[in-house]
């Protein structure tokens, strides 16, 4: 072969080698880049970055007035990524107290072999800043909203807490799809030797969740723990609750539950007991407060009248080989005496008069035995067995509140049913909801469930019920200026070993609404297991007066007996009518009057009423509160017949102090 022959094939040979080579690089890369593209990209922002869920922000809780519950707050939440930590074991000793975890158990989280790993979500400011101040490597803190409840213990059973994965109790569970929102994502970056986060960057930013409107009133529910709290400190019971409705729409205005809990720490409590709203979820045998049920039933059905007399046997009764004693020996008792009395003879013997189906019947109707469909998590429908299970004593025990057992939320509705003229309202701790703007979205009309006995009917019970409070066992609830209707109840409890009553207070409650010809307000009151306290006469019915009376200040409904009064509402939020007070007294005195105008201002228009009663004037009332304008001016000449008018501005609502997992002592938050 020639030398240029050779130089030819060599090139030739080198000429293929080089394209060899390029055909093979040229078919990596397009392997790489077109055939292994969506992989490798996948492989890298694994290696590089990791993509994390962000919270939104949810949801407010606020009062039927807007006032505050739950709201949300911005956050952090702690991360760690354990590759990248120095010195564990060191890292844990500075951590641990700082986040108040033990020290093993944020040394596990930090040698987890996982990239990626929480170490604390939700952490407080001030706790972000000191773990910042670590300066450590492998830490970082992605945005995540906290939840604060400003009031504390306040309807903390109504309202519950969120947990990581959202709400746990009360509304927060039961509205966690309209609170929660809709959670984001970003993405959170490493340099290229994995050492730290150098980038976090949102790729879908979270939606804020919907709000809640409770039905509840802030001060009243606050007036109903104050009193509450009180009987339950006192009497050292097991447990207490107090549930205020307006019958009129079924409205709760409030729920209180003893023990109680700090939703902004729920787990700091001795038991999860503390966060069980007893009110929906608990039922007892309610004793004597149940005989106003069949009560009513036999009025409808015309097996009584009030002025029947029924003899009470002096004091027991023997039936299916069972003595039933009275807690007081009666001989003759008219039935609205059987009421008055609380005869246990009298009520058996009107229950076996009114027959066990009408009596099942008109139970169930009432609402027992069903859940209420209030909307709360692990409603209870109470034991109401069906007729055909039922015993010889069966009829007699139900009919004085035994082998019956109901919630604290059936009772009050269905004592609501009465104050409401025989109508039974759905109850409703909702109102509305609405969005991150306040514009509303869906509303929670009032809704009558059904007629349960006639307006006549509840009418004459309501009688019957008046005279309990002003001459009976009840006389502990009066209000003064207002007419309570109500009854009491003691009943004992069931010993699971003996299967026998127990002797040892049991359940003791009070049920009546105010004021009994216009009711505004339905209040049932139960204390279980007190003990120093053996009737509900004596431990319930005083919690019904201080919480009622309050309450009706705060509302400005007026006395009775100081003067008539017609409102009418003049938009939102305000009062505005036209008054003409007459004293209870009549014109004796009238002479002796001082007829110049008193100070009003800062008063309440139930204070203004009553001290203008002497004067017999006209009166124009506009907006609601504390008065703040009065015409005529304070010291003038009103003559007789003349027209005064009062300008009322709202007050603002009290709230619930900070104090020490309790509510703030107040003068006059002692024993009624």
């Amino acid at each position: 072969m020639t030398p240029d022959g050779s130089l030819r094939t060599r090139v030739l040979i080198l000429a293929a080698v080089i394209a060899a080579a390029f055909g093979g690089l040229t078919a990596r890369l397009a392997d790489l880049q077109i055939v292994r593209h969506a992989e490798l990209g996948q492989m890298a922002e694994r290696q590089y970055s990791r993509t994390v869920v962000l919270g939104a922000q949810r949801g407010p809780i606020v009062d039927r007035h807007g006032a505050p519950l739950a709201s949300s707050t911005p956050g952090e939440s702690l991360f760690v990524q354990p590759r990248h930590v120095g010195d564990p074991v060191r890292v844990a000793a500075r951590l641990a107290p700082v986040l108040q975890m033990p020290e093993a158990e944020v040394h596990q989280a930090l040698t987890s072999s996982r990239a990626f790993v929480w170490l604390r979500r939700k952490v407080a400011p001030a706790v972000a800043a000191e773990v910042r101040d670590l300066r450590e490597p492998g830490l970082g803190f992605m945005p995540e909203p906290l939840r604060l409840y400003p009031n504390r213990e306040l309807a903390a059973h109504v309202v519950g807490f969120e947990g990581t994965d959202g709400g746990l109790e009360g509304i927060e569970r039961s509205f966690n799809d309209e609170l929660a929102g809709t959670p984001g994502k970003a993405i959170v970056g490493r340099d290229a030797l994995g050492r730290e986060v150098v980038t976090q960057q949102v790729i879908q930013a979270p939606a804020p969740g919907h709000g809640v409107m409770l039905t509840l009133d802030t001060t009243i529910q606050y007036l109903a723990e104050r009193e509450l709290d009180a009987a339950y400190r006192r009497t050292g019971a097991r447990a207490a609750m107090a549930v205020v409705m307006d019958p009129r729409s079924g409205g709760i205005l409030a729920m209180a539950i003893r023990p109680t809990f700090n939703p902004n720490t729920f787990a700091d409590v001795p038991s999860r007991d503390h966060w069980r709203n007893r009110a929906v979820t608990d039922p007892f045998e309610p004793g004597s407060t149940f005989k106003v049920i069949l009560a009513a039933a036999a009025l409808e059905e015309g097996t009584v009248r009030p002025d029947d007399r029924i003899y009470a046997e002096d004091g027991s009764i023997t039936i299916a080989k069972t003595t039933i004693h009275d807690w007081k020996r009666y001989g003759w008792l008219t039935f609205a005496e059987v009421l008055q009395h609380s005869s246990n003879v009298g009520a058996i013997k009107v229950g076996l008069g009114l027959g066990r189906d009408r009596a099942y019947r008109y139970m169930t109707a009432f609402g027992f035995g069903a859940p209420t469909g209030v909307g709360l998590a692990g409603e209870s429908r109470g034991v109401l067995r069906e007729p055909g299970r039922w015993s010889a004593l069966t009829l007699p025990t139900v009919s004085i509140g035994q082998e019956v057992s109901v919630t604290a939320l059936q009772m009050v509705t269905a004592i609501g049913a009465l104050a409401n003229g025989g109508t039974l309202m759905q109850p409703r701790l909702v109102q509305a909801t609405f969005d991150a703007s306040g514009r509303e979205i869906r509303r929670f009309e009032p809704r009558a469930v059904r007629q349960v006995v006639s307006a006549e009917a509840a009418r004459t019970l309501t009688r019957l019920m008046v005279r309990v409070v002003q001459s009976g066992t009840g006389h502990n609830a009066a209000i003064p200026g207002y007419e309570v209707a109500g009854k009491t109840g003691t009943a004992q409890k069931l010993d699971p070993v003996t299967r026998r009553y127990s002797r040892a207070p049991g359940v003791l409650s009070f049920a009546g609404f105010v004021p009994a010809d216009d009711p505004r307000l339905v209040i049932f009151v139960m204390l279980d297991e007190p003990k120093n306290e053996k009737w509900g006469s004596e431990a319930a019915a005083p919690i019904f007066a201080a919480i009622g009376r309050d309450v009706l200040r705060y509302l400005e409904v007026p006395p009775r007996d100081a003067q008539q009064v017609q409102i009418v509402t003049g938009g939102e939020g305000s009062l505005a009518g036209r008054v003409r007070l007459v004293s209870a007294g009549g014109e004796e005195g009238a002479d002796e009057r001082d007829p110049r105008m008193p100070d009003l201002s800062g008063k309440t228009l139930r204070q203004a009423l009553a001290a203008l009663v002497p004067l017999h004037p006209e009166v124009e009332i506009s907006g609601r509160g504390v008065v703040v304008r009065q015409t005529p001016a304070a010291g003038a000449i009103v003559e007789p017949g003349a027209t005064a008018r009062l300008v009322l501005t709202a007050p603002s609502a009290p709230r619930v102090a900070p104090g020490r997992g309790r509510l703030p002592a107040e003068a006059g938050a002692g024993p009624r």
